[in-house]
């Protein structure tokens, strides 16, 4: 991609006002017109929320886009309607059992809503109390969802089962931060006590060890910063057996949302660790020293963030949804040119944009000015492209806010219009969510409100 380094946070808020506000509008519109015995909304069509029952992962974000939008909009109404839904429905995704989502479902809706009253603003201060015991109860129930592996580590299982492991929970896994932070632990059989940081770190490790590439092995498809969607395990004695995809083309290319994923989780997961002491970290139970986790942590977000920059987006930072995408030769040099939306041949993910954006700012942010510059531009030269027209979704005729995500294009679930050959013009609401969120990280970086951050929440 061509990053534009003369892009600042501060020329930005004229885009994300008017983010803020379209979004206001679309979330009242969507909440109006949406009738909760159809499930969750998912994706649109034809400009409409529609639902595919696959999991309810993106209740959170229904109710999180109604928060973040009446946030960023001052539509203090808005919020306390996705704070209303919050309590009332998405109790049943804290005890959930069944998902690796509760990083998405929780912290888009009560993990927000507890930084808004720890914040001082929009907030109830019984809603603090509240919201620490359910992101508590949210952590340990993901905790649970645990394979133990041949070597002694282990990791989060996705809803494949537990031979599965998916590179998306790096952006979930968030939740064990804060139920650590607010100092609980799992309870298990014999009443065992299990370290909520250890199995964070241990399953931050195991998919940087089977899902994220370095370009230093053997494997014929190593190149630094690729990573797999999905690893699978033999479940009899927890050795690791092969990679695997859902979502993308091929085990042997970059499906861009889960490489999203990675850029953004580690980010993250590499400033968490920034504020950890040495002594909380060995406590945790890892066998590395805590130097060699944040380590390994950083190589992994830097890795995966050169790889978005450098490989798998157009000139815009806008990246198709998989770099071995069949037909994507048909298009030429396409790294050398913006990505085209509306081509005949293989779809882009904006929703990926989204999602590395925020990794990337955040990365740059934890670097510094000199070593995180490039980071930081390029998060910005993004988040512009992304803030415009063709992905902007200004008209209150369409739900959706960011345009051209894609959901999962191998099963072909997303919509293609009549006289298209492949999706477009579609919104998914893990996009929309995304791109909110995005938008809030750029204001606070511009000014000098509180940096949003999940650890903050446990503090």
């Amino acid at each position: 991609m061509r990053v534009d380094g003369a892009i600042t946070s501060g020329t930005l808020l004229k885009f994300t006002k008017r983010v803020f506000e379209a979004a206001a509008v679309k979330a009242r519109d969507i909440d109006a017109s949406w009738e909760c015995g159809k499930g969750t909304p998912v994706f649109t069509v034809g400009g409409r929320y529609t639902t595919r029952g696959w999991t309810e992962w993106t209740q959170g974000f229904q109710y999180g886009c109604m928060i973040l939008a009446g946030e960023g909009s001052g539509d203090r109404a808005l919020v306390e309607r996705g704070r209303t839904l919050t309590f009332e429905r998405m109790l049943p995704h804290v005890t959930h059992v069944g998902v690796h989502d509760h990083g998405f479902n929780n912290l888009s809706t009560y993990g927000n809503l507890l930084r808004l009253a720890l914040e001082g603003q929009y907030g109830v201060e019984a809603d603090v109390a509240r919201c620490r015991d359910l992101l508590a109860v949210s952590g340990a129930v993901q905790a649970a969802r645990w394979s133990e592996m041949a070597d002694g580590d282990g990791y989060i299982y996705s809803f494949n089962g537990p031979q599965s492991l998916f590179v998306d929970t790096l952006r979930s896994l968030r939740i064990l931060g804060v139920a650590h932070q607010l100092g609980h632990t799992l309870m298990v059989e014999n009443d065992k006590r299990v370290n909520l940081l250890g199995r964070l770190v241990q399953h931050a490790l195991t998919t940087d060890r089977r899902l994220v590439f370095h370009g230093d092995s053997e494997h014929t498809y190593d190149v630094r910063g690729r990573t797999a969607h999905e690893g699978i395990f033999n479940v009899k004695d927890g050795a690791f057996r092969c990679r695997s995809t859902q979502q993308g083309y091929s085990p042997f290319s970059t499906w861009t949302r889960g490489l999203a994923w990675a850029v953004l989780g580690y980010a993250e997961q590499c400033e968490f660790l920034a504020v950890l002491s040495d002594d909380e970290l060995e406590r945790a139970g890892i066998s590395l020293t805590a130097a060699e986790v944040r380590q390994r942590f950083l190589c992994a977000a830097l890795a995966t963030a050169d790889h978005y920059i450098s490989d798998v987006t157009a000139a815009d930072g806008i990246p198709y949804w998989d770099d071995g995408g069949p037909e994507l030769h048909r298009l030429g040099e396409w790294r050398d040119v913006a990505a085209d939306p509306y081509n005949d041949f293989e779809p882009v993910d904006s929703s990926a944009a989204a999602i590395a954006a925020q990794g990337l700012l955040r990365l740059g942010r934890l670097l510094g000015q000199r070593e995180g510059e490039k980071y930081t531009s390029a998060g910005l030269s993004v988040a512009q492209t992304l803030m415009q027209e063709p992905y902007l979704e200004g008209s209150a005729a369409h739900q959706g806010l960011l345009l051209h995500s894609v959901y999962h294009w191998p099963n072909r679930w997303d919509h293609i219009p009549d006289g298209a050959k492949v999706t477009r013009g579609e919104s998914s609401l893990w996009g929309d969510y995304h791109l909110l969120e995005l938008a809030l990280l750029i204001e606070r970086l511009a000014g000098d409100s509180p940096y949003p951050a999940f650890w903050c929440l446990g503090g």
